[in-house]
C-alpha cells in the first residue's frame, strides 16, 4: 500500500522540490511546475504521464490505472494505492523531477549520485 507520507519521502529527497497545495489538495512541485497531486476525492495520488503511456497504463492494468472525466483532457493519471507499484512510482517521480528541474540541478545531482 502506497502513502502519501512515501511518496513524499521520494519526491522531497530530490533536490529543489516543495510541498504545496493545488486546489486545496496536497501536491508537489519542482522549478514552480506541479510533480504529483494527491486526488483528496479519490484518495489516491495523479502522476504526469504522457497520453500514450497513460492509456497504455490504463490498458494493461486497469486495476492499478484510471483516469476520470476532469483528468482526461490532461498528461495525468489516477493510481489506486493498494495497487501501485513503488519502484514505478519512484521511476516516474523522477523522470518528471528530471524534466522540470533545471538543468544546473540535475547535473549536479547526477554528478553527486
Amino acid at each position: 500500500m502506497i502513502t502519501l507520507d512515501m511518496l513524499r519521502q521520494i519526491i522531497l529527497a530530490l533536490p529543489t522540490t516543495e510541498e504545496t497545495t493545488s486546489w486545496n489538495a496536497v501536491s508537489f512541485k519542482v522549478n514552480g511546475k506541479a510533480m504529483l497531486f494527491w486526488n483528496p476525492t479519490h484518495d489516491c495520488p495523479v502522476f504526469k504521464v504522457p497520453f500514450e503511456e497513460r492509456d497504455h497504463l490504463i490498458e494493461m492494468e486497469p486495476d492499478t490505472f484510471f483516469t476520470t472525466d476532469h483528468h482526461r483532457p490532461h498528461r495525468l493519471v489516477l493510481a489506486r494505492p493498494d495497487r501501485l507499484d513503488l519502484e514505478w512510482a519512484r521511476e516516474n517521480l523522477t523522470r518528471v523531477w528530471r524534466a522540470q528541474a533545471k538543468k544546473a540541478v540535475v547535473k549536479a545531482w547526477d554528478s553527486g549520485r
